[in-house]
């Protein structure tokens, strides 16, 4: 069960930071890269490092955003397409942390009859806009000679996207695990046919929130930082413990929830300087540049890596190790 530990006792354990006054607010969905954030409030990692955290789970991103920006949520975790949406509309937005990279966990499944993307032309697809899934799609549909027009498709959330492909209410989804998982187990026409792995680095995910509150916040930033790397660390050296937390968390059966992590990448603090030395800011430009090849409506602008990352607190962590 997940719980939050009393802060006023974690915070007297030696060599405990000072809190801040406030909790950090901090918005996420059901997904399993997010996973060492169900583990750091359950481990107490967060008020081992001086700041109390709010969990709050949300089905659609933009409402995520929508919180974000109106200053109900100090922090969401979010695709870095995603991100990539928000500062072409306008919304102060940037990553303090790589959580994760998706590979066969984020896929487009579909039911019988459908063996490849060329299949889908006409069909019923049912993804949300905007996120993992619409650039995942769009990718797709790319690299085989399609666009968006030769699809129908059916807005939904990733949740409810992966249901209406069991209801048989849409020919395929676009979703990530649980998920694909779940699908899969209902029926055994149903099939995955393509996944971001397709594309290492198509998917990805960051800590974020505005650039004024990080610049106000750099403890609750570290905090943060440090929380996150003492989960990823006790995942690895505690699977079945720290698994069986995010399974239950996003809410897997484990038979499901192995394989499906399987197909996730999570990075600590080390990792994140290593990755960041080139790579991710160098995969932030294609990224943006599918977008706006895909979706030149919504995207007017490929945010450069300063636009979109702040990060001297990771560094100043880092530093301490």
């Amino acid at each position: 069960m997940i719980r939050k530990l009393g802060f006023a006792l974690a915070a007297l354990a030696a060599g405990a930071a000072t809190a801040s006054a406030d909790p950090v607010r901090l918005g996420l969905q059901p997904w399993l890269g997010y996973g060492p954030l169900w583990v750091a409030e359950e481990k107490g990692f967060f008020e081992k490092h001086g700041v109390d955290v709010e969990l709050t789970n949300f089905n659609w991103d933009q409402d995520m955003t929508a919180a974000l920006a109106s200053g109900n949520l100090d922090v969401i975790a979010a695709a870095t397409n995603t991100t990539i949406v928000n500062i072409n509309q306008g919304v102060d937005q940037m990553g303090f942390l790589v959580m994760d990279l998706a590979f066969e966990a984020d896929a487009i499944l579909a039911g019988e009859g459908i063996e490849s993307i060329a299949d889908l032309k006409g069909k019923t697809v049912a993804f949300e806009s905007g996120t993992t899934s619409d650039l995942l799609m769009n990718y797709a549909l790319r690299e085989n000679g399609m666009s968006i027009a030769d699809i129908q498709h059916v807005p939904m959330g990733a949740s409810e996207a992966g249901l209406a492909l069991i209801a048989g209410r849409v020919d395929a989804a676009v979703t990530y695990e649980p998920y694909v998982s779940t699908a899969l187990s209902q029926d055994e026409s149903f099939k995955v046919i393509y996944t971001a792995a397709e594309k290492p680095g198509l998917i990805s995910d960051m800590l974020t929130a505005t650039s004024d509150w990080i610049e106000a916040n750099p403890e609750a930033v570290q905090g943060l930082i440090r929380a996150w790397d003492d989960a990823i660390n006790f995942i690895r050296e505690n699977p079945e413990e720290g698994e069986a937390m995010i399974a239950e968390a996003v809410g897997s059966p484990m038979e499901e929830f192995k394989p499906a992590f399987e197909g996730v990448r999570l990075y600590n603090v080390a990792e994140n300087v290593e990755f960041l030395e080139g790579e991710f800011q160098a995969t932030i430009q294609e990224i943006g540049e599918i977008m706006m090849e895909t979706n030149p409506s919504e995207i007017k602008k490929v945010p450069s890596a300063d636009e979109i990352l702040a990060l001297d607190n990771l560094y100043a962590v880092a530093n301490e190790q």
